[in-house]
């Protein structure tokens, strides 16, 4: 409990004035419902024929000295009252009157009651929008690598399912710490107050209960941990099924997903029986401890009656009996909410993986801001592993403002992670990356990417409109900025020949659309926010030639007057480079233009060779 209260404490704290509000409202309904139980002494006294006559009043003035006198002086002053009342009109008129002043009790319980829900409302959304809110743009701040070893669909569960748990739970335990306990401390002076000997009898028996129920429900967190871990599993595949449904398809695949997708499910299945087995033994339970609690109450406070050693007489006995059985109602939430709180904290594990995940892409607190480039980049005997081995070993190289460089090599030489680093998608193990002059660490990291427009092979869209993908990410842009944008990448004509033009949806990653005009609007969005260096991550190689010229020539509109790393397995995107690098085990082994490498007769010439089919 306190480690639950300490992850997630710190979310109460904007909602403090809501849970105050909560705490008076529960202690009002808690007292009033007292009230209400007590008022039924005098009128049980009228039906069994105990009631004694009580005349005249006490005045409130002199009973002022002590809390006893001013009780004894209010309860005094009420028999009057119904004595009054009875002598005058009758008994039957003196119920009526008891039963009318019950019903206000009620009333303001119920009233009240109402209240402390009405607050705890804002608490709850409020602590359920901000802990999903940050979760959110926690996920959105972790670095690229963090998402290598991470699922997608498992990140989705504990955005939605994970968070929806921790809200049961944290307005569970809410309840439990502040509405059950109000209710039973109310109670249990109440029961006190009635006669302490009996009271002292029955607390002694309520830790014996309460250990039980703490048995049961030890093992719960681990079982919800394990189906929490195991839903993370399920949305995974769910997602990675649905983005590859064509591949699943064209290999008639169906049937070995949907069986995947079974083993999941059941898998689920036996641990959430299992889980919620010992969930739903938590009520017949506690009902069960409840009961018997009564029947022991019950059996030692008749004892006390029959031998005359009982304060109480047998109508205070039957209200005494009705208040304790006040307490077993929250008692009975008490070791339910312990069970949401369980599964609440295994919950909360999961989303602290995320929350208190390490990002070691750090912005200095004295970062720099750059908003030109000037001069040129570069990179100076950089090193770079995600893990163990390295993938880059000592690469040193400098891009001056203006100029084209090429990278190419083998896949998995190390060409893309030597862009990523540029844009500090990645920091360097080794040695240092500059922009003029300066070490890229020391730069704002939004300033440093504002620098920098990405085209990759996958072009990455959004289930949006034309307009608003072009525009992503430049908050100013104006309708003819998108569409001189789309002009110069080509993809103007197939736009305005859309149902709505600009304002048509692309449908989910652009799926409304071929390779060529996917690539053609990540290019137009690169076009628009206009940046003074380029990287074009193998931009064209998923292309038909068709889509391939038309991409090409957008690219070239791009790459005017700009600072380009490209990186490319197709040798007619870099043949006109300044200078290109060849790559090869995480080290540049080659380095010069077309020309000048093709004279080498190395590895160039031997890719060169190797794509043209040149013996």
């Amino acid at each position: 409990m306190n480690a639950f209260f300490k992850t997630i404490g710190k979310y109460f704290l904007p909602y403090k004035r809501d849970l105050i509000l909560n705490v008076v409202f529960n202690f009002l309904s808690a007292l009033f419902s007292i009230f209400s139980l007590i008022t039924m002494i005098p009128l049980l006294k009228i039906l069994f024929g105990l009631d004694q006559k009580v005349y005249g009043y006490i005045s409130m003035n002199e009973a002022f000295g002590s809390l006893d006198s001013l009780g004894n002086a209010v309860k005094h002053n009420v028999y009057c009252l119904i004595t009054q009342v009875s002598d005058n009109q009758g008994p039957a008129l003196a119920l009526v009157y008891i039963g009318l002043f019950m019903v206000v009790m009620v009333f303001f319980k119920v009233t009240f009651t109402y209240l402390s829900t009405y607050y705890i409302t804002f608490f709850r959304n409020g602590v359920v929008r901000d802990l999903r809110s940050q979760l959110f743009n926690k996920t959105l701040s972790l670095p690229v690598g963090f998402f290598s070893e991470e699922r997608k669909g498992d990140i989705i569960a504990r955005i939605t399912g994970d968070v929806t748990e921790v809200e049961l739970s944290a307005i569970g335990a809410t309840e439990m710490l502040i509405k059950s306990p109000i209710i039973i401390l109310v109670s249990v002076v109440t029961l006190f107050i009635m006669s302490w000997q009996l009271t002292l009898f029955v607390l002694v028996l309520f830790p014996a209960a309460g250990y039980i129920i703490g048995k049961v429900g030890k093992t719960l967190r681990k079982k919800s941990m394990a189906g929490q871990n195991k839903m993370g599993e399920l949305m995974s595949t769910v997602e990675e099924s649905l983005s590859g449904l064509k591949i699943i398809k064209a290999f008639v695949a169906e049937k070995k997903i949907s069986e995947r997708f079974r083993k999941q499910i059941e898998e689920y299945r036996k641990i959430m029986n299992r889980l919620y087995i010992r969930y739903y033994l938590a009520s017949p339970l506690s009902e069960l401890l409840g009961t018997i609690l009564v029947i022991i109450v019950m059996w030692y406070g008749g004892y006390l009656i029959l031998n005359h050693t009982s304060v109480l007489g047998p109508e205070k006995f039957l209200v005494y009996l009705a208040v304790f059985y006040s307490v077993i109602n929250p008692s009975k939430a008490f070791s339910t909410e312990y069970y949401h709180v369980q599964k609440g904290l295994a919950a909360m594990e999961r989303i602290n993986r995320i929350m208190d995940a390490g990002n070691p892409i750090v912005e200095k607190k004295d970062a720099r801001p750059i908003h030109a480039f000037n001069e040129a980049i570069e990179y100076r005997d950089v090193s770079f592993r995600y893990k163990t081995d390295y993938v880059l070993k000592g690469i040193s190289l400098k891009v001056k403002k203006g100029r084209m460089i090429a990278l190419v090599g083998h896949s998995g030489s190390g060409k893309s992670t030597l862009a990523d680093l540029l844009p500090r998608l990645y920091d360097v193990t080794s040695g240092q990356i500059m922009i003029d002059g300066v070490d890229i660490r020391d730069y704002k990291i939004s300033d440093l990417r504002n620098l920098m427009g990405i085209v990759s092979q996958d072009p990455i869209l959004f289930n949006d409109t034309f307009f608003n993908n072009i525009a992503f990410g430049v908050e100013t842009a104006t309708a003819g900025q998108v569409i001189e944008a789309a002009k110069i990448a080509n993809a103007h004509e197939f736009i305005i020949n859309t149902e709505n033009g600009y304002d048509t949806g692309i449908g989910d990653r652009g799926s409304k659309l071929s390779g060529g005009q996917r690539q053609r609007i990540s290019i137009a969005r690169a076009i628009l926010k206009n940046p003074p260096i380029l990287i074009l991550d193998e931009a064209t190689s998923a292309l038909d030639t068709e889509s391939e010229k038309l991409v090409q020539d957008a690219l070239s509109h791009l790459m005017q007057n700009r600072t380009s790393i490209v990186i490319a397995h197709r040798f007619s995107t870099i043949i006109d480079a300044d200078e290109i690098h060849v790559v090869k085990n995480g080290e540049i082994i080659e380095k010069g233009n077309h020309e000048e490498l093709m004279k080498q007769n190395g590895e160039y010439r031997k890719i060169f060779d190797m794509q043209y089919f040149v013996s």
